[in-house]
Formats: C-alpha cells, structure tokens, sequence
C-alpha cells in the first residue's frame, strides 16, 4: 500500500471515530461555518456580477458599446450630420470583435396630450438597429416594423411618460417640434420600454429614423452617428481606440464608459465593497478551520504518539491531519456552492426578492455566476485556508512526542 493511500485510509478512520464524541459535534459545526461562508462569498459575487451585468445590458440597449458622431462643441441632443455611406463601415464590419452597427438620429420635441405637456428626445432607427437587444426592455406591446420603403408611424416611449401622459399602448400620440417653420407630427404608441434609469426613461423615445430626416429637411444618407456594439465588453476602450482611429477626423468614437462614466465608476464601486466582504469572509473560514484543527489535533493526541511510537515520521502525520483538514473544508464547500448555485438558479428564474426599481434601476435582485470566477473563489479560499494551517500542523507535529502522548489524558 502507497504512503499517500495509507495517509488518506487513515484520515477516514480519524473522521469516523465513533469514540470522538467530542469533536463530531464540532466537525459538523465547522462544515456549517465553512458552507455559510461559502454561500455569503458566491452570493456576493453572484448578485454583484448580475447587477452589474443588468445595469450595462440595459445602458447598452439603449446608447450601444461605441457611438460615432461628429466632431464638434455641440452637446445638445441634435447633432451635426454626417452622411451613413462613409468607408469604414464595411471595414468595422469585418472585425470579429463588432457584432453589429446601426445608424440613429435624435431630435428634441414636446408631447402633448389633453392636459399634459412633456418634452422628449426622439431617437430615430433604421432597418440596421438591433431590436433583439431592446426588446427585453418592452414592457408591454411590440418593437417598431422598420423596413426598408414605407416608414413605420409608431413610436415606443417609456413607462415613466406613459404613466405621467396617461397613455396606453395603441394611443395617438401628438409630438410638436419647435423650429422654423414649426412642424408637428402624430405617431401611434407601439409599445412601452422600461429600463429603470432616469436618464433614458424620462427623455427618450423610438421611432423610425425617417420622420426625424424628414423634420430636418435632410436627404435619406444624413443621420446623427452611428452606434457600435461589440462582443468583447472588457475589451471595450481598446476596441473603441481601433474605431477611433478608422474614422475621419471630423468623426469621434466614444465608448459607453465616456458617455456615461458616472454610471460605471458607480458600479465599479461594487468590487470594492465585494472585496471587503470576501477578506472579512475569508477570515472567518480560516479561524473556523483552525480551531477545528487544534480540536481534533488535541483529542487525538495519543493515536499521534502511538503512530509516532512505530515509526511515523513527523511530515506523515501533519500530511494526514491536513487530509482530514482537507476533507472537512471541502466538504463545507461542496455544501455551501450546493446551495448559492441552487439559490442563483432560483432567483434568476422566479425573481422572489424584489427590489425597488426607482432606487436600484431593477426590480428584482439579479445573479449571475461566472463559472471562472466560482472556480477561483473556491479554489483561492482552499488554497488559502489549507496554507495557514501547514504551520501550526507542523508545529503540533514536532511537539507531541511518543512520551507526552503516553502521558496525556
């Protein structure tokens, strides 16, 4: 039999022990301490990634990854045009990293209903806008039919405008638009979106690019810019320096961490306090290991020095109260990632802890598990846990010696 075989032989006899009626309590308390910290380490990152990832899906939706427009000291929502048909199109097109481009124009108007005024930012759409993206954000009837000859007479507005304008979907909607000559234009509500972020909901609306081309007396290759969006999120400064530099230089590329860098430095904030939790957390795994250890360590003390007494090399016998060690860590894991993983599928599919959208920007807690990051938590919590014991394991080691344990009781 291999020395590793009979290490772990005998870690299970040391686990097993009927007789150690103290430290079986105690073991038993341990995984539960282990499995609780587990599930508060996954949790908080589970509900930090989801959150994260739905606050950005729904920024995305609505602004894109990357948004090109022209280069001017103009901050208004209507912008310097720019004709659609430029030569870099086609060549961002064949980057792997750049899953779609659509062409958009924002003009501002005022809705008016019987009793209600409200000013709003149209944002026109073409056939190239990417409806899939949105769609999760309707809330109720349907995204606009944007086609390639007649132009759609639909609009899409926000839940906040429909609930202040007292608008149903199916409603004629009637938007004025202050310029020279004064223009007005009735649209029929298609659908209503909702993203829970003020900045959207409480300005802008959908509808087709050509009504706003035709407001602005501008030909059907003028639109307002053009948004990017890619597969690569992490990679998004250095995938918006590659458009940068393929557009004219009247033309800037702006990432959607430059148009709305108080949103991300918010939510960068996360990590921060992720990490706290998770060192706080940590802590309290390796204390709860370490007196488990001593325990078991200390009630089976004469086995040590009867091992010791026939031959066992001191490495030995720390090798094999590490695999007992070991064994109650994971065992402690597997239990408590059992439970989170249970926890975030539930939560994902039936969303029983609410939020209040008005303060979150969701309605429900959002989790989300990035397999690599619950493979390094769970491997950095057992590497690190099992590292602070080997000390204190050699140490018992050394000092108990065949004599002491004789004389122990």
């Amino acid at each position: 039999m291999s020395k590793t075989r009979f290490h772990f032989l005998l870690a299970d006899r040391i686990l097993r022990d009927k007789g150690n009626r103290f430290s079986r309590p105690i073991v038993a308390l341990s995984v539960c301490g282990v499995s609780l910290g587990l599930i508060v380490m996954m949790v908080a990152i589970g509900i930090t990634s989801g959150y994260k990832r739905e606050i950005r899906d729904k920024v995305i939706a609505m602004g894109s990854h990357i948004r090109i427009s022209h280069y001017d000291e103009n901050y208004s929502f209507e912008q310097v045009p720019f004709s659609k048909d430029q030569d870099f199109v086609e060549e961002l097109r064949e980057n792997h990293n750049i899953t779609s481009i659509q062409n958009y124009i924002t003009k501002v108007g005022i809705v008016k209903t019987a009793d209600q005024v409200e000013g709003i930012v149209l944002k026109g759409m073409d056939v190239t806008f990417n409806q899939a993206l949105f769609q999760k954000n309707i809330v109720e009837g349907d995204t606009l039919l944007l086609g390639d000859t007649v132009a759609d007479n639909h609009i899409i507005i926000s839940k906040y405008l429909a609930n202040k304008l007292m608008l149903h979907v199916g409603d004629k909607v009637q938007t004025y638009f202050v310029q020279d000559p004064p223009r007005a234009r009735k649209f029929t509500i298609s659908a209503i979106y909702q993203t829970s972020l003020p900045e959207y909901d409480e300005r802008f609306a959908l509808v087709d690019l050509r009504h706003i081309q035709k407001l602005n007396d501008w030909p059907d290759n003028l639109i307002s810019g053009i948004e990017v969006l890619t597969n690569d999120f992490d990679h998004i400064s250095e995938i918006g320096d590659y458009v940068h530099h393929r557009i004219p230089m009247e033309l800037k590329a702006e990432t959607i961490l430059q148009t709305y860098p108080e949103i991300f430095e918010w939510i960068a904030l996360f990590d921060t306090n992720v990490a706290v939790l998770l060192l706080i957390t940590t802590c309290v795994c390796i204390v709860t290991m370490m007196c488990i250890f001593f325990i078991i360590v200390l009630e089976q003390t004469q086995t040590i020095g009867i091992l010791k007494s026939l031959g066992m090399k001191t490495r030995h016998v720390v090798h094999t109260f590490m695999i007992v060690a070991g064994r109650i860590l994971l065992r402690g894991m597997l239990i408590g990632d059992a439970i989170a993983l249970l926890f975030g599928f539930l939560q994902q599919r039936f969303h029983f802890i609410k939020l209040n959208p008005e303060t979150y920007y969701v309605d429900f807690v959002p989790v989300h598990y990035d397999p690599w990051a619950v493979i390094g938590l769970n491997l950095g919590v057992f590497l690190v846990c099992m590292a602070v014991l080997v000390i204190p394991a050699w140490v018992v080691g050394r000092k108990i010696t065949p004599v002491n344990a004789v004389r122990f009781e």
